[in-house]
């Protein structure tokens, strides 16, 4: 078992604000669940989390399903190939820290549509 992670608890309470809450922390939390549950159960724990989070902050249009499970296939993948703590995984996967990690997967107008927000959407096949 993993040792406890209060920053974690207090996502899942709902305790934090969404102005303290940066894209690195959307990773980190995202690798301390992936390493506590499975991927079906962090998907639902996170996207619960971060829609809370986004309508107390009174946006609930910013939280975006296709980006969270996006982010959180890349990070669970990235874990399989990487072992070891937060700094070592974010050591070995930089890129998964830049906004822009979708992109080689998702045409930002199609990250950016309502359905995205709603469901997740699949990524565009690859044109040739």
């Amino acid at each position: 078992m993993h040792p406890e992670c209060p920053e974690l608890a207090r996502l899942l309470r709902g305790e934090i604000d969404a102005a303290d809450f940066p894209h690195h922390e959307h990773v980190r939390m995202a690798f301390e669940m992936l390493r506590r549950f499975d991927f079906a159960e962090t998907v639902w724990l996170f996207s619960r989390a971060l829609r809370a989070m986004a309508a107390g902050a009174g946006k609930p249009q910013a939280f975006n399903q296709t980006v969270t499970i996006a982010f959180l296939s890349i990070i669970a993948e990235r874990m399989e190939r990487c072992s070891g703590d937060f700094a070592a995984f974010r050591h070995a996967n930089p890129e998964v820290f830049g906004k822009r990690a979708l992109e080689p997967w998702y045409p930002r107008e199609r990250l950016n549509t309502a359905a995205a927000g709603r469901i997740f959407l699949l990524p565009e096949p690859a044109r040739q």
